[in-house]
């Protein structure tokens, strides 16, 4: 739950002009680079601690995609002070919870624990980033793993479209490659490109703490000055310099493989976050199918554009949207799959058509008023259901520090409001387009295996 002081805090903020709103938190930056964010919140004795460090897909290239996912299984595996599993066994036994996750722009490490156990996860942390082992064994034991989960997601339709469709969009951008990589590259990564790619990124000045919760700052500064900042800079983290073309006429994916019903996948380039127009594009995408979670997919609503478009008229069962935010320029997507027992291709060429009927409509309809109010307030609602916990308050901090910059953390509720129904049109117009779109159909093949 949000608490009181959290609720006033939300309530000064939309009420205060950008140049007086104070930060709801504090930057702080060590000499060797390593920033860190912090946020007071003493409602309950509880800390959630995250380390984010700026590597992902995007940071890879053909021989050695998923090699960021896989570095991140490895940091469990022990370092010269902590052995395998004593990590998660250890903050167990101190009462809290601890998960870790990779994307196309980042990988981050958290613990949540009782207040008085902090000192826990900063010792954790300092260690892993610097003394991680990458035993060889333990490297080709976790090879046969995260095979397995690539084969197993290489048996879900939505996530083999989804795959292609991102292939095909995007022809220089790392993007294209995917968090897991490819299993060619997963069958012949070595010890010293996991052990490499560790060195290369897993330093101060490409890392950035985040802390929410009960503590003092002052005092958790001066043990991250004692714990972090001897740890040495890298001076070689390399630059990420693909930019994707401009695309210039539509692409089509085909993909036929076992499953049971019809699915298509349509995406379109849109700007990174750090373009003000990913507010109005955030506010189309609650048009179409709801407001969702800040970074995360869904949707459905039954009162959303899609849903009464297509699911309530059986054309689909099931349909959404999705935008999400990132470090570069990525995607809107649609998605829709068909009815069981409905025509392939009949169900393909009418969801497609459905679906291009309604960005139509964005483009050249009237955006009544009231329902674009509507969307604007379930996307402020998302955004504050985001951080409503400790945890997530400091997962939504350090996300948007990674993507852009944590300052959309005060001034996104303000930004979404001020969406009218002409910028949603514009950028709809703008981004939402035929020549700048990929369109994928999943064709059954058979019963899924």
């Amino acid at each position: 739950m949000t608490t009181t002081e959290d609720t006033t805090k939300s309530e000064q903020t939309a009420e205060a002009t950008p140049e007086s709103r104070p930060a709801s938190f504090e930057r702080h930056v060590l000499p060797n680079g390593l920033s860190v964010i912090t946020k007071e919140v003493h409602s309950a004795p509880v800390v959630s601690f995250w380390l984010w460090y700026g590597v992902g897909a995007r940071n890879e290239h053909a021989g050695i995609t998923g090699v960021s996912h896989w570095v991140e299984h490895m940091m469990f595996k022990g370092t010269q002070k902590l052995g395998k599993g004593q990590i998660m066994q250890m903050v167990a036994e101190n009462g809290g919870t601890l998960n870790a996750f990779t994307s196309d722009d980042w990988t981050t490490y958290f613990e949540t624990l009782p207040s008085d156990r902090l000192d826990l996860s900063l010792q954790i942390e300092s260690d892993r980033m610097m003394n991680s082992l990458f035993d060889a064994d333990e490297v080709a034991s976790e090879r046969t793993v995260i095979i397995s989960e690539r084969e197993g997601s290489e048996n879900e339709p939505d996530r083999l479209l989804d795959e292609d469709v991102s292939a095909a969009a995007f022809k220089v951008h790392p993007y294209g490659g995917g968090v897991i990589g490819w299993k060619c590259d997963l069958r012949t990564m070595t010890r010293d490109d996991l052990y490499n790619h560790y060195k290369t990124y897993y330093a101060p000045n490409n890392a950035t703490m985040v802390v929410v919760g009960d503590f003092d700052t002052e005092e958790l500064m001066q043990k991250v000055h004692n714990l972090f900042g001897s740890h040495p800079k890298s001076e070689d983290i390399p630059a990420v310099r693909a930019i994707e073309p401009e695309q210039i006429g539509e692409r089509r994916v085909r993909v036929e493989a076992p499953g049971t019903v019809a699915q298509i996948e349509v995406v379109y380039h849109t700007p990174s976050a750090a373009s003000p127009d990913v507010y109005p594009l955030m506010v189309a995408d609650a048009l179409l199918s709801g407001a969702k979670p800040l970074g995360m997919g869904g949707g459905g609503g039954r009162s959303a554009r899609l849903y009464k478009s297509m699911v309530a008229t059986e054309i689909a069962a099931s349909v959404g949207s999705y935008f999400s935010l990132h470090k570069d320029p990525h995607l809107f997507t649609l998605g829709a799959s068909a009815k069981a027992g409905d025509d392939h291709i009949e169900s393909l060429q009418k969801m497609e058509a459905a679906l291009f009927e309604e960005i139509r409509k964005l483009q050249e309809g009237e955006i009544p008023q009231e329902e674009l109010d509507k969307a604007v307030r379930q996307s402020r609602a998302q955004f504050v259901y985001s951080s409503d916990s400790m945890t997530n308050q400091a997962y939504v901090l350090g996300y948007l520090e990674s993507i852009y910059s944590a300052n959309m953390y005060d001034e996104a509720l303000e930004k979404l409001a001020a969406v009218t129904p002409e910028e949603v049109k514009r950028v709809a117009l703008t981004y939402l387009t035929e020549k700048n779109r990929t369109v994928g159909w999943f064709i059954p093949t058979g019963t899924e295996s």
